[in-house]
C-alpha cells in the first residue's frame, strides 16, 4: 500500500513544521475549508425555518450531512444527533438517559484510561441518583482488560462507558466484545469514538452498542460540532436536554410537547456550517480510505517506537500496535520541557496529562509527551521528532 502524500492539502501546515498533535485536534484540508467558506458565503441561510429557496437548499445540505454521518458509522439519520462535540454528547446521555434510568444502588462501569469527559459526567449523574462507579484495570500492554470486565460485571451494572481508542496510549478496544459483555448483564453501553473515527472503520450496527459519540475536529472537520449516535428506541424514551426553538412539537403555557429525535435534542439554531464542514471531512476521509489511513499511521507509529526504543532515557507507553499515538516520557525531564524544546525545532507535540489524570496516576507519572499522527504526516516528521528528542537528552544530560 503506497504511503500517503497529502501535505499539500493542508494550508495551515507550513514547510518544515511537523504537526504531531492530531489526537488533540486535526488540521483541516482545503476541501473542508472551502466547504465552510461556501457555507458562510454564497449559500448561507438558516435551516428548518425559511420557506424561501436558499433556506430550503441549506436545509437539504444540512440534512445531507446528517445522512453522511449515518452512512459513515453504519447508523440511521434519525439516530444521529448533532452536538457541539463528544463531550456534549456524553453529557447529553448522562443528563437525559442516566439521570432518568439509574437509581440508588445501580452501578456504572468505566475504565482506568478514560478521558475526563467520559468520567466526570457519570460522576455527576451517579451523585445525583445515588449510583456507584467501578473502574476496569488495564492489561499489561495498556488496553482495557476485558477479561477483568467479564469478571466484574454484575446485574447491578446498568451503564458501561468506554473509549474505543485511548487518547493517551492509542490502545484499541474490542468494542464488539465489550458490548456483548455489557449486554450480557443487561447494561447499556456508550462508546467514546473520538480517536477511532479518524482512523478505523466504525459500524455501530455491527458493534451493537447503544450510544456512540465523536467530535468533528478530530476527523479533519471544524470545531464546535460532533455527533451522538443512539439506538432509536433509547432516544425515543429520553427527555430533551435543552428547551428552545426547533426541539418542540407544540408549545402552550399549559403544556409543551417535543419533536421526535434527533430534533428533540437540537434546541436553537444549529451549527449549520459546522455540519457542512463535517460532511466535507467525511467525504475527504472516505476518498482516501480508512484502511489506507490506518496503515499509514501504523507505519509511522512503528517507525517512531523503533527509533525511540534505541534511546535509553526514553520510556515508551502503550501497546506496540497503538492506533496513531505514541506516548512517552524522557527520564528526568518534565514533558513540558520536552514539548518546549521540540517546539524550538518546529515539532509540535502534546505534553501534559491529556485530560486523563487517573491514567497518569496508574502509570506512575504526572504527565507524558504524546506524538499523534494524521494523514499529513510522513517519515520526515518522525525523523524531526527523533532528532528533537535526541537534543532533549543532550541538553538534560
Amino acid at each position: 500500500m503506497a504511503p500517503l502524500d497529502l501535505l499539500s492539502d493542508f494550508p495551515a501546515i507550513p514547510a518544515g513544521w511537523s504537526y504531531l498533535d492530531t489526537a488533540a485536534t486535526s488540521q483541516k484540508p482545503s476541501p473542508v475549508i472551502d466547504a465552510i467558506a461556501r457555507g458562510y458565503g454564497e449559500t448561507y441561510a438558516t435551516v428548518h425555518r425559511g420557506v424561501y429557496q436558499r433556506s430550503a437548499d441549506m436545509t437539504l445540505a444540512y440534512e445531507a450531512a446528517r445522512a453522511a454521518v449515518a452512512r459513515f458509522i453504519g447508523g440511521k439519520p434519525e439516530e444521529c444527533v448533532f452536538v457541539r462535540g463528544a463531550t456534549e454528547g456524553i453529557n447529553l446521555v448522562a443528563q437525559c438517559w442516566a439521570a432518568t434510568q439509574l437509581k440508588a444502588g445501580d452501578r456504572i462501569l468505566l475504565s482506568m484510561l478514560e478521558h475526563h469527559s467520559n468520567i466526570v459526567p457519570w460522576q455527576m449523574a451517579a451523585q445525583r441518583v445515588g449510583a456507584a462507579i467501578d473502574v476496569l484495570p488495564l492489561t499489561h500492554e495498556g488496553g482495557i482488560d476485558l477479561d477483568a470486565m467479564a469478571a466484574m460485571l454484575t446485574p447491578a451494572h446498568k451503564l458501561v462507558a468506554l473509549s474505543h481508542v485511548s487518547n493517551v496510549l492509542g490502545s484499541v478496544l474490542d468494542a464488539k466484545r465489550a458490548t456483548d459483555l455489557a449486554h450480557g448483564v443487561g447494561a447499556t453501553i456508550l462508546i467514546d469514538g473520538c480517536q477511532a473515527v479518524p482512523r478505523l472503520s466504525v459500524d455501530v450496527a455491527a458493534i451493537g452498542c447503544d450510544f456512540y459519540v465523536f467530535s468533528a475536529h478530530k476527523l479533519y472537520g471544524p470545531t464546535g460540532i460532533g455527533v451522538l449516535w443512539g439506538r432509536a428506541e433509547l432516544l425515543e424514551r429520553m427527555p430533551p436536554y435543552q428547551g428552545g426553538g426547533s426541539m418542540i412539537d407544540r408549545v402552550s403555557f399549559e403544556r409543551t410537547t417535543y419533536a421526535a429525535p434527533p430534533g428533540r435534542f437540537e434546541a436553537g439554531t444549529p451549527h449549520i456550517v459546522g455540519a457542512l464542514g463535517l460532511h466535507a471531512a467525511i467525504d475527504y476521509v472516505e476518498g482516501i480510505g480508512l484502511d489506507r489511513i490506518h496503515a499509514h499511521e501504523t507505519a509511522l507509529v512503528r517507525a517512531t517506537r523503533d527509533a525511540l526504543a534505541g534511546l535509553n532515557s526514553v520510556r515508551l507507553l502503550g501497546p506496540a500496535d497503538s492506533a496513531g499515538i505514541v506516548s512517552f516520557v524522557v527520564e528526568g525531564v518534565h514533558p513540558h520541557d520536552v514539548g518546549t524544546i521540540l517546539d524550538e525545532a518546529r515539532v509540535a507535540i502534546r505534553a501534559g496529562h491529556h485530560c486523563a489524570q487517573p491514567l497518569m496516576q496508574a502509570l506512575g507519572v504526572e504527565a507524558t509527551a504524546r506524538a499523534s499522527f494524521g494523514v499529513y504526516n510522513g517519515p520526515a516528521d518522525v525523523d524531526a521528532l527523533v532528532r528533537g528528542i535526541g537534543r532533549v537528552t543532550r541538553i538534560f544530560g
